[in-house]
């Protein structure tokens, strides 16, 4: 039952589209502060545990680790001890993650056309096969 400002796992779990399991895993992981226990030994969260696993959601959205994550509640809980460069910088760093991610993506589906490009296609046997003869041989995919 949910009393002033408090809510049971299922309850935090049904308002955040996130599962129990979940919950229970960021909790384990120093995300979200231990839960309380009720009198009956329930688990029970707060507005504030809201707050965070939607802040832990849109982090994950735009691509950060838990263990980034991590640090950037630290950066949000004590914001007074850090700077906007500080926090920008994680965006800078994520970004430029992601970047060199996309261009090995780039340089894959690149290797992978020119594969493709060289290939028949046809019903004959694979034992001449073009791709199979450029993965054995060619350093440079």
């Amino acid at each position: 039952m949910k009393t002033q400002n408090s809510y049971k796992i299922g309850q935090l779990a049904s308002v955040t589209g996130l599962t129990v399991d979940t919950i229970r895993f960021y909790e384990s992981k120093g995300l979200i502060t231990p839960a309380t226990r009720s009198a009956s030994g329930y688990r029970l969260y707060s507005q504030v545990d809201i707050t965070t696993l939607q802040f832990i959601q849109r982090a994950k959205r735009v691509g950060f680790t838990l263990d980034e994550i991590h640090e950037l509640l630290a950066l949000k809980l004590h914001p007074d001890d850090h700077t906007c460069e500080e926090v920008k910088q994680y965006t800078a760093d994520k970004m430029q993650e992601v970047n060199e991610k996309i261009a090995e993506l780039v340089r894959i589906r690149d290797s992978l056309q020119a594969l493709h490009n060289v290939c028949c296609g046809g019903n004959e046997s694979a034992a001449h096969c073009s791709i199979l003869q450029m993965l054995d041989t060619v350093d440079t995919l």
